[in-house]
C-alpha cells in the first residue's frame, strides 16, 4: 500500500496512477458498513483487472468548517485508519488534506481534479456519500458530473441491530456501556492505543496496581465506568479490569478528561512508557463515590471475579 498526502490544490497528473478504482468515505472506525464499501471496490478492481485505491480525509471536516471545534474524538483515528485500512490491501491510500479550500469545490471540480485528475475508472460510495461545497454532490447526480467518464456504484444501506450500521450509533452504544453492540456493528472489538504513564500510585497502595493510560490519539472514550478488558503489553494479551473516570472517592473536583486506569490481572511488571492496546469486551458497573478505602477495595475485589469469571 502506497500512501500519498494530497494538498489542494494538488499538482498529480493523469499520466501518474494506474487506472484504478477508488473507495471514498470518511471511514471512521471502519465499520461493517464501511467494510462493504471497501470489498465492493476491491471487488470491482479485480473483476476489471484494475489496481485498487481508497480516499479518505483528514482532519475531520467539522474542525475546519467550525471554528469552535479544537478536536474530534474519533473511532479510528487517522494512525489507526491506516492500519485498518492496509488490511484491505489497496495499491494506494489518498489521505486528502481538508481545508477551507477544498471545501469550496464545486462538485464538478472535485470529480474533475480528484477523480478524473487522478485517473479513477471507477468510484464506489455509500449510497449517502456527499461531496463538492455544501454537500450538492451525491451519488445519485454523479453521473451528470462524471459525463461517462468512469463509472459508479452507490452501496445500499448497510444495517443491523434493528437499523443503519453507522459510526453515530457506534459513538451512542459505547456512551450507553454497550460494548458487545459496539463489537456487533464495528465487526471487532473497539480498541484503544496508548502509553502508560505515571500517576498517583494510589492503587499499589491498596493492593491493586493499575497502569495508567493516555491515548496515542482523539480515540472516542467509553462511558465512565469500570470494565472488563484485554490489554496488549509487549506483545502479549492479558485480562484487566479498566476504570474510566474520575476517580471520585478521591477528587471533588472533575479532571479535564477522564482517567483511564487498568489493573492487569496477575500481572507485575514495570511498564512506564510502553505502548499498549485495550480491548473493550464489557461494562460491568458504573464509576461510584466510596464511603472509604475499605469500601472501594472490596468493590475492586468484585470487579476483579466478575472480570474473572466473564473471560472464563
Amino acid at each position: 500500500m502506497k500512501v500519498i498526502e494530497i494538498h489542494h490544490p494538488h499538482s498529480f497528473k493523469i499520466e501518474d496512477f494506474p487506472r484504478h478504482v477508488i473507495a471514498l468515505g470518511y471511514f471512521d472506525g471502519v465499520h461493517l458498513g464501511h467494510r462493504a464499501v471497501l470489498a465492493t471496490a476491491k471487488k470491482i478492481a479485480e473483476i476489471n483487472k484494475r489496481a485498487f485505491s481508497i480516499m479518505i480525509f483528514d482532519p475531520h471536516p467539522s474542525i475546519v468548517l467550525n471554528k469552535g471545534i479544537k478536536q474530534y474524538r474519533q473511532l479510528a483515528p487517522l494512525t489507526e485508519k491506516i492500519k485498518l485500512l492496509e488490511t484491505f490491501n489497496p495499491d494506494f491510500l489518498f489521505i486528502t488534506k481538508f481545508s477551507n479550500d477544498f471545501a469550496s469545490l464545486s462538485p464538478q471540480e472535485f470529480v474533475d481534479q480528484y477523480l478524473v485528475g487522478l485517473n479513477v475508472v471507477h468510484v464506489v460510495a455509500g449510497f449517502d456519500y456527499k461531496f463538492g461545497k455544501y454537500g450538492e454532490g451525491n451519488m445519485r447526480n454523479i453521473i451528470d458530473y462524471s459525463k461517462g467518464r468512469f463509472g459508479h456504484t452507490a452501496v445500499v444501506e448497510q444495517k443491523l441491530l434493528d437499523g443503519k450500521i453507522s459510526s453515530t450509533r457506534i459513538r451512542q452504544f459505547l456512551k450507553n456501556g454497550e460494548m458487545l453492540d459496539v463489537k456487533k456493528l464495528l465487526g471487532r472489538f473497539y480498541t484503544i492505543k496508548g502509553v502508560v504513564v505515571h500517576g498517583e500510585k494510589r492503587g499499589r497502595k491498596i493492593g491493586f496496581p493499575t497502569a495508567n493510560i493516555e491515548p496515542t490519539e482523539e480515540f472516542d472514550l467509553p462511558t465512565v465506568g469500570v470494565y472488563a478488558v484485554r490489554i496488549l503489553v509487549k506483545g502479549k494479551w492479558h485480562t484487566g479490569v479498566c476504570n474510566v473516570g474520575y476517580k471520585p472517592t478521591f477528587h471533588d473536583n472533575p479532571f479535564e478528561q477522564p482517567v483511564i486506569e487498568v489493573h492487569i490481572i496477575d500481572f507485575n511488571e514495570d511498564i512506564y512508557d510502553e505502548t499498549v492496546v485495550i480491548e473493550w469486551h464489557r461494562h460491568i458497573r458504573s464509576e461510584k463515590r466510596f464511603n472509604g478505602i475499605e469500601e472501594l477495595v472490596a468493590q475492586i475485589h468484585s470487579d476483579k471475579e466478575e472480570t474473572i469469571e466473564f473471560f472464563r
